[in-house]
């Protein structure tokens, strides 16, 4: 019965609270209806005052035009003939809005390109004067291919979406750079800032690298920092010059910078220059001179009178004959050892012949055509062998028999870089294809593709034909000389590449049998390739030797290991 009684009693609290709550809206409709009849009120008699005033004005104007008609009508009987003539409306002509040509942008993803494009944007915008209103149509007038796509959706997706259209050019600056720029770019930026060195750039090269990084980065920084950035960066050679010069700001030190480098690269032309011109062109030269004074004082009477004075004089001196019976064994001269030999020229002793390096020199048959060789020599960009060890192979120690540099017997072997490791390169006219070892496919893991005309192969042993069906595109480089080859791929270990008719029919080579050297031209310049000497090609046999049998010592050891278990 309590609790009867208590819900009864909240019941009626409840009603009580309900009819209080109505009688207060009911109140306050009340009083918002008396204050609208009072504003309905006030605007009624503030339309009626209106009314009033509108009337008197017409009144008014009604009564002037007749006074004007009356006036006129008087000025007609008077004769006064004199009209007001009408006032001239000055029209402000609408300002032409000037032709704003934006370069295209394709949305590719190129992050620079981007960012050249949106500097250019704005540059064409502030020159032309155009309004804010414009910008973003403009811009987006000059999207091509996958920018229109990608606008045209993001348009639609915001319509979708409920929300408001990009008006302005940040908005779409932000946009275009969530899109192209991805998160990661400023710190990769800074990265790459951190490690900027010289290397083999030149110095105006150097500071634009690093100012385009700073910019792109959006790092501004004191010019002290920069300053002691970019001599960190510096080589040696120019950073111990320039540290001791006084400089004020970044573009002194700049200035200084390139100055001394102009200083270096003219003692370095000088130098190389100088040696180049007296090896090449001097001592041919002087080989000529020397065997044509060798034919005059052998003909001439007074030569002979001249060369037996001068044996007169050189026998009353003792240091000269005992200097006469010491042999020079590398250009087989007297007067004076190996060590000391002032004659560059090399004497080459097989069996019974004699072959010197200045044969070919002596025996031309004008000076001309010597200077014409040595011009050519200069011109061709000649390559030496790759140095680096034999794709991953270990150096052998081994003592040579005999340190022979001739090319009479040894084909043309050389050194090349693939994925920065050392490979064996062969030439060979008699290989009617490009050729790469299996081996090398498989240790720098290159991707094979099959051959369009697959052929059997048979090699000069009795082990049988074999079928050659997978292909390699490889890039090598060899010096300057970077170039990509096809080869076919073949289990072959006398070397890891070798150049066939293929290579040399595309190439236009030209071999020269007593140099072993090739000459051959590419993207419009000359090369010049330089051959291993033999002691060098002994070397490297060995080393891919050593390396094959360590590789069968290692399967042996993985059979025996597997037949136990």
């Amino acid at each position: 019965m309590s609790k009867v009684t208590h819900e009864l009693r909240s019941l009626k609290i409840w009603k009580e609270q309900e009819s209080k709550q109505r009688l207060k809206e009911k109140l306050e409709r009340e009083a918002q209806l008396a204050l609208l009849e009072e504003e309905i009120r006030l605007l009624k008699e503030k339309e009626e005052k209106l009314h009033h005033k509108h009337r008197s004005r017409h009144s008014s104007q009604t009564h002037s035009s007749t006074l004007g008609e009356s006036m006129h009508n008087d000025s007609l009987t008077l004769g006064d003939h004199y009209q007001q003539p009408p006032r001239r409306v000055h029209r402000t002509p609408k300002a032409r809005e000037s032709r704003v040509d934006l370069p295209y942008f394709h949305g590719k993803d190129d992050v620079e390109g981007y960012l050249d494009w949106e500097m250019k944007v704005e540059q064409i915008f502030t020159c032309h004067q155009v309004s804010e209103e414009r910008k973003v149509s403009l811009a987006t007038l000059s999207f091509q291919g996958h920018a229109m796509y990608w606008w045209t959706s993001l348009v639609r997706d915001r319509r979708l979406h409920n929300d408001p259209p990009i008006q302005y050019l940040t908005e779409l600056r932000s946009a275009l750079r969530r899109r192209h720029i991805p998160s990661y770019y400023t710190r990769e930026l800074i990265n790459k800032l951190q490690r900027l060195h010289q290397r083999n750039m030149t110095v105006e090269e150097y500071r634009q690298t690093m100012e385009l990084y700073l910019m792109s980065a959006s790092i501004t920084e004191e010019e002290n920092i920069t300053i002691a950035r970019f001599l960190s960066g510096l080589t040696f050679e120019i950073r111990d010059k320039v540290e001791l010069l006084p400089y004020r700001d970044l573009n002194d030190l700049v200035q200084l910078c390139i100055k001394v480098e102009q200083q270096n690269l003219r003692k370095n032309f000088k130098t190389s220059s100088y040696s180049s011109s007296y090896s090449k062109v001097d001592y041919k030269r002087e080989g000529k001179k020397n065997t044509f004074e060798k034919k005059n004082t052998f003909d001439s009477p007074k030569n002979l009178d001249k060369g037996k004075e001068k044996e007169k004089k050189n026998n009353t001196s003792h240091t000269s004959t005992k200097s006469s019976d010491i042999k020079c064994f590398k250009c087989l001269g007297r007067g004076h050892i190996a060590s000391q030999c002032p004659n560059k020229k090399v004497m080459i002793l097989r069996g019974q012949d004699i072959y010197s390096i200045q044969d070919k020199a002596t025996t031309s048959p004008s000076s001309s055509e010597d200077e014409e060789e040595a011009s050519e020599e200069e011109s061709c960009e000649v390559t030496y062998p790759y140095n680096g060890e034999l794709l991953m192979m270990r150096k052998v120690l081994k003592n040579q028999t005999s340190d022979t540099q001739s090319q009479r017997e040894n084909i043309f072997h050389t050194r090349c870089n693939i994925s920065n490791k050392a490979c064996s390169l062969i030439v060979d006219s008699g290989s009617w294809c490009n050729c790469c070892s299996t081996r090398m496919v498989e240790k720098l893991g290159l991707t094979t593709t099959p051959h369009p005309k697959p052929y059997q192969l048979h090699w000069l042993n009795d082990d049988g034909d074999m079928v050659v069906n997978q292909q390699v595109e490889e890039e090598f480089s060899i010096g300057n000389y970077q170039d990509k080859v096809k080869c076919d791929v073949v289990p072959m270990e006398a070397c890891h590449i070798l150049l066939g008719r293929p290579w040399q029919f595309d190439k236009q080579t030209h071999h020269d049998g007593l140099t072993n050297k090739i000459t051959f031209t590419h993207k419009g310049k000359k090369f010049v390739l330089h051959p291993l000497s033999p002691s060098q090609v002994m070397e490297d046999q060995v080393q891919m030797k050593t390396k094959r049998e360590q590789e069968k010592g290692k399967q042996k050891k993985l059979k025996k290991k597997t037949s136990k278990n």
